[in-house]
């Protein structure tokens, strides 16, 4: 039996999302709406992730971990590991290439990150949805050597996206596209295709899950972290 999924989700850490959008909040919704593989994909951060990850076991959600990184061309794509600590350090890695502008909350937004109760336990300082000094063709690389998969997001919009910013999409190491829905009207290069919510706001969530053709048992064996090979091997019998 396929399994409902959900790639694309930011939190309270998002400067454009919302402060109601806690981890506990959006796995509350997601799983009231039948999702049962969800990612936690905040803007260059994933400091969310450790309580995502409690509340996500306490719902028999699977957890992936990861963010949206925006590369030094603007484009979009989400970088996403199986496991917390992978997650976290790849985290760190990037914040050490972002842009060292501090964050004005009055101007562009909280950047909170909260324990699995909704308390705050930090801000962070930088602005998280500048562009990284990391290029297209670097970060795929870079995140697969630490085990992850990486799917270029909203390849279809107008901003932040292959098309937007290169005109075309362009070939690489992805695990999948994301699209708005499909069948795409571009040209996709045959690489398999998601949608997801992107949701930043409370009542965003779950509203473009996709089904992944994986069974839990397969996906997450050890009932621990989610194997990345598996889940991209059923990212690959998606439609094209």
């Amino acid at each position: 039996m396929a399994l409902l999924a959900d790639f694309h989700n930011h939190s309270c850490l998002s400067p454009c999302g919302s402060l109601d959008m806690s981890p506990r909040t959006l796995v509350e919704l997601a799983s009231r709406k039948g999702v049962e593989v969800l990612a936690l994909t905040d803007h260059n951060s994933s400091l969310n992730c450790p309580a995502f990850a409690k509340v996500c076991h306490q719902y028999n959600i699977i957890p992936i971990f990861g963010m949206e990184a925006a590369t030094s061309e603007e484009i979009h794509v989400l970088c996403l590991f199986g496991n917390l600590d992978t997650a976290l350090s790849f985290s760190d890695y990037v914040y050490e290439h972002l842009p060292p502008f501090p964050n004005d909350p009055i101007r562009t937004g909280d950047q909170v990150y909260v324990d699995e109760d909704d308390n705050i336990e930090g801000e962070v300082e930088y602005y998280l949805v500048s562009a990284l000094d990391i290029s297209l063709d670097e970060i795929g690389p870079i995140v697969k050597q630490r085990g992850g998969i990486v799917i270029p997001a909203h390849v279809d919009r107008s901003a932040f996206s292959m098309t937007s910013q290169l005109g075309v999409v362009v070939p690489g190491p992805w695990a999948a596209l994301e699209v708005i829905r499909i069948p795409s009207s571009l040209d996709t290069l045959n690489y398999p295709l998601i949608t997801s919510s992107d949701a930043h706001y409370p009542e965003h969530a779950a509203r473009r899950p996709f089904e992944l053709n994986v069974t839990k048992e397969e996906l997450c064996p050890d009932n621990k972290d989610a194997d990345m090979a598996v889940l991209e091997k059923a990212l690959s019998l998606r439609p094209r």
